[in-house]
């Protein structure tokens, strides 16, 4: 695949102990939360839509409905479940978009990463007017031994039209886009064949201290402690823990009125090589970065 052809960002997924408590802190960061939801699987979520991407806060709110994964069957509650139980809070999964979730199972299958059965599920979604629209996704998960604490699947939106809304999309802090999702690794070269099998890139950059997967609107980047340090300038995370996913960043339309909002709202931030950095302690287990657009 070209870089045009490669899947783009579609959402990262960051599972908190509190919905309503980390909405609130994204709120001090700038962010425009949607209303609570619910899935069919005992998941709850509460959605940053931005251009294109989005995050996704998340959290268990009815345990006994949760399937068990299977040989064949993914289980996308089960894994961010047992994901918290261990880790906490923080960012477990990325995910890119699809334009079709079986063609890319078969894909997958053809480069001999794991290729589960497409799941589907929908969802009715309160609209910024208080109304109710159905939404509804079709997702074609894989994923590397090398990685077992990252969790990777791609999601085909079937109504976008009912997804994405404007008054959701506006955040007081400027953000435009998520630009890069951020994995520590000592050894980011490990991730070269998954990673670019996973994204459809071809055009991989690699360092002594990075791997860059770009991918249409934004970046994957794995990065060892010097690549951390280069980029993000501290906070680093524990490399002993293995690959995870640890940092985000955004493109903002004005930097400057970023870091007043942030000031105003007392949010403890640092500069970094032009960016504003928002440390893991204050975002509920993800590094944030903000650069200007």
């Amino acid at each position: 695949m070209t870089l045009s052809q490669s899947r783009a960002l579609d959402h990262v997924v960051l599972p908190v102990v509190d919905l309503d408590v980390a909405a609130a802190t994204y709120a001090r960061l700038g962010f425009t939360v949607t209303p609570r939801a619910r899935h069919p699987f005992g998941t709850g979520n509460r959605l940053i839509q931005l251009d294109g991407n989005f995050l996704e806060l998340l959290s268990v709110v009815a345990p006994q409905d949760i399937p068990a994964p299977t040989a064949t069957g993914f289980s996308f509650a089960a894994f961010n479940r047992d994901w918290a139980d261990k880790n906490g809070e923080g960012m477990s999964m990325l995910v890119l978009r699809s334009a079709d979730a079986d063609a890319d199972r078969a894909a997958f299958a053809a480069l001999n990463l794991p290729a589960y059965d497409r799941f589907d599920f929908g969802r009715k979604a309160v609209q910024p007017d208080g109304s109710e629209r159905e939404v509804a996704f079709s997702l074609a998960f894989t994923g590397s031994d090398l990685m077992p604490e990252c969790g990777f699947f791609t999601c085909q939106n079937r109504f976008p039209e009912n997804f994405w809304k404007p008054d959701y999309q506006r955040h007081a802090n400027g953000a435009i886009r998520l630009t890069t999702v951020v994995i520590t690794s000592k050894d980011p070269a490990d991730h070269h064949e998954f990673l670019g099998g996973f994204s459809g890139a071809r055009d991989l950059a690699m360092t002594s201290f990075a791997l860059d997967v770009p991918v249409p609107g934004g970046m994957i980047s794995v990065l060892n402690p010097q690549g951390w340090m280069a980029r993000f300038g501290g906070g680093s995370p524990d490399f002993d823990d293995g690959a995870r996913f640890f940092g985000l960043r955004f493109a903002v339309a004005d930097l400057a009125a970023t870091r007043a909002l942030l000031a105003e709202n007392a949010v403890a931030t640092r500069d970094w090589h032009g960016a504003i950095i928002v440390d893991a302690p204050a975002a509920h287990g993800v590094t944030i970065a903000f650069d200007q657009a």
